[in-house]
């Protein structure tokens, strides 16, 4: 059974998600990219119909030249073939609903009910890591630490807006959730690699958390877990196979889906020049990443911030928690392991995250960082631990009523 506990935290954390979209949640957004996919493959096709796109913001276009598929160049032609640059995992999802209403989905409302559902789930997988006698955790700290991660991090200000960015980031933490739930002592393997397929076709980056399965193998068995590690993929294995084929007819390369293709995209110059990923971005990320500090205006009196967001050292302020655990194990060394693999290559990423209130990319590993605050062994009662996380939430809910997303970009030309 599911317990009282989570579905009063989805109740309650849909109430406050709702409260805080406010009339967005009546609404579709701006951009909403995978409900056009989604309506696209009820069609029969796996283009988009550029007489339907409701903007042109980071949308693939397909021009074949000479037999070679290249990236639209000037003004569009017929011929050229329009795609969701993004992994389509959210827009299958979303099918059941398009079915019934078409372009007209609202995708708003679907993050909101995604990340209600997503800080439930969490509660589950931090119960889980207590019933492994992996932490020492109570119910009542395990329902902190899940409200913690709607409220006092950056998926706050993601989960009440729809967006085709934000919303693959919170169903990400959905899924990323009830992977390590399923893969926690090897429980449920074949499910596990399900997830972990879904949750690589929702956010890139989640592919290298496929690591924690893999120390999960070898955590406490004497021998590596081989009938495990099959298991696991022969769950993930469907999916991947299913997306490299729809990436290599769209674009001809298995593992492409489609950012290079993105029509007159600010990014482009820099993809032309450098590649997906280079050394020549580390410094502008980790400056989004860490340095990044509010904007402060005297005339009147107000704070704003940077198009590319705070500095992490302020929008999860417990992160310095974690650097000086009361109590370390090996799984904690896995969650850390993890955690960083999933962090490095976005560093080296051409996009910091632009436009975002905090360094979006961060709620790829943020449920681990969870974890690792929920294993470390700090009182939840302490007085800086209460302070750290009274001002993480202060922060988020900041950011939850300052940031205004996709239109925001449109009315300032960021």
């Amino acid at each position: 059974m599911i317990g009282r506990t989570p579905v009063i935290l989805f109740v309650a954390s849909f109430g406050v998600l709702a409260a805080f979209s406010s009339s967005r949640f009546l609404r579709q957004s701006a951009a909403p990219h995978f409900v056009y996919q989604g309506k696209a493959w009820l069609e029969g096709r796996l283009d988009i119909d550029p007489s339907v796109l409701p903007n042109l913001e980071d949308w693939a276009c397909v021009r074949e030249v000479l037999g070679h598929k290249v990236r639209c160049e000037g003004r569009p032609v017929a011929s050229d073939k329009w795609y969701v640059s993004f992994p389509p995992f959210p827009a299958a999802a979303m099918l059941p609903a398009i079915v019934l209403h078409g372009y007209h989905f609202n995708d708003t409302s679907f993050t909101v009910l995604m990340g209600a559902l997503a800080i439930a789930v969490f509660y589950l997988l931090l119960k889980r890591t207590s019933e492994f006698q992996l932490s020492i955790r109570r119910e009542g700290e395990n329902a902190a630490l899940a409200l913690l991660l709607g409220f006092g991090t950056l998926f706050f200000y993601c989960a009440i807006r729809g967006e085709v960015w934000f919303t693959a980031e919170i169903l990400g933490v959905l899924l990323t959730s009830l992977y390590l739930k399923d893969s926690i002592g090897l429980r449920h393997p074949f499910r596990a690699g399900v997830f972990y397929s879904m949750a690589t076709l929702t956010r890139t980056p989640l592919f290298f958390t496929g690591l924690f399965f893999l120390l999960e193998c070898h955590r406490e068995q004497v021998h590596f877990q081989f009938k495990k590690l099959i298991a696991f993929a022969a769950g993930a294995l469907p999916l991947a196979a299913l997306a490299a084929t729809y990436n290599g007819i769209r674009f001809g390369n298995p593992v492409e889906f489609g950012h290079r293709f993105l029509f007159n995209n600010r990014v482009n110059q820099d993809i032309d020049a450098y590649g997906l990923f280079n050394l020549h971005y580390l410094p502008r990320n980790l400056e989004a990443a860490f340095l990044k500090l509010p904007i402060w205006h005297w005339k009147p009196f107000h704070l704003s911030y940077d198009a590319d967001g705070l500095s992490l050292l302020l929008t999860l302020p417990w992160l310095i928690f974690l650097l000086t655990p009361k109590r370390f194990s090996r799984f904690q060394w896995n969650l850390w392991a993890t955690a960083a693999l999933c962090a490095v290559p976005g560093l080296f990423y051409q996009n910091t995250g632009r436009m975002q209130f905090g360094f979006r990319f961060s709620l790829d590993y943020t449920p681990y960082l969870i974890l690792l605050l929920a294993l470390g062994g700090w009182s939840l009662k302490s007085r800086w631990m209460v302070g750290a996380l009274t001002l993480a939430v202060v922060i988020n809910v900041w950011g939850a009523v300052a940031f205004s997303g996709y239109t925001e970009w449109v009315r300032h030309g960021m």
